[in-house]
């Protein structure tokens, strides 16, 4: 049975968000909603001398606009990130090998929106972690103009007719199950529980940046424990 995961195209997200992608056959980037201003599209959190910082792609948005609609505001932003990447984990024990290859990623990011370059960032270090699904994204779907649950039911079966929709444990708690029953379509939770990990000297922050634990624990690492939650 294919099993399909759907998420918005956030900016370089967290262990739990590659989590799903690595129980997911095909993973849908919900690109086509409504951008928000103060969620996790355009800005994640890394660790700056023990304390979790906010790192933000500038962006140029009207109100009420799509995610693939939405622009950076400032070509450097690509290069400034990288730079901070490197003042802030220079010292984390695999540096070397995380900076080179993610500033190789970085390089390559191409021309276009915010929800192009998330998903290129995601795609490429996906394929670090060696997690290799297939992504598509949900403005190429048609969806009969559906909102909320109708519209993960219809994303879900223009992919797999039979299949099993991947949530997140949130969604627990406003999805209706009945309609994915209705439809032929099977319904199960992604829990995912971070483990702890060395990141300094300090306590553990949970709910960085993939990077976070790249430059800590290596791509190898970071995988373990991407892979080796339920």
């Amino acid at each position: 049975m294919t099993t399909v995961g759907i998420h918005q195209p956030n900016y370089l997200p967290w262990l739990g968000y590659f989590h799903k992608i690595s129980r997911s056959d095909v993973f849908v980037f919900l690109d086509d909603v409504q951008f928000s201003k103060n969620g996790y599209c355009n800005r994640v959190k890394i660790l700056q001398s023990g304390k979790a910082r906010w790192i933000s792609v500038p962006v140029s948005y009207e109100f009420g606009e799509a995610i693939d609609q939405i622009q950076p505001a400032q070509p450097d932003w690509p290069r400034r990130h990288i730079d901070t990447f490197r003042t802030i984990y220079d010292k984390a024990h695999h540096f070397d090998s995380v900076w080179t290859s993610l500033k190789e990623i970085y390089d390559a990011i191409p021309a276009g929106g915010l929800s192009q370059t998330n998903r290129f960032l995601i795609e490429a270090i996906a394929g670090k972690l060696g997690l290799f699904c297939q992504f598509t994204a949900s403005s190429g779907l048609d969806t009969e103009n559906c909102t909320g649950d109708d519209r993960l039911v219809q994303i879900v079966k223009r992919i797999a007719p039979n299949g099993r929709y991947l949530s997140g444990s949130g969604g627990a708690k406003y999805q209706d199950n009945a309609k994915f029953d209705d439809a032929g379509l099977s319904l199960i939770y992604s829990e995912f529980e971070p483990s702890d990990y060395a990141q300094g000297d300090g306590p553990f922050v949970p709910g960085l940046s993939i990077v976070d634990a790249a430059f800590h624990l290596g791509w190898e690492g970071a995988a373990s424990l991407v892979i080796g939650k339920g």
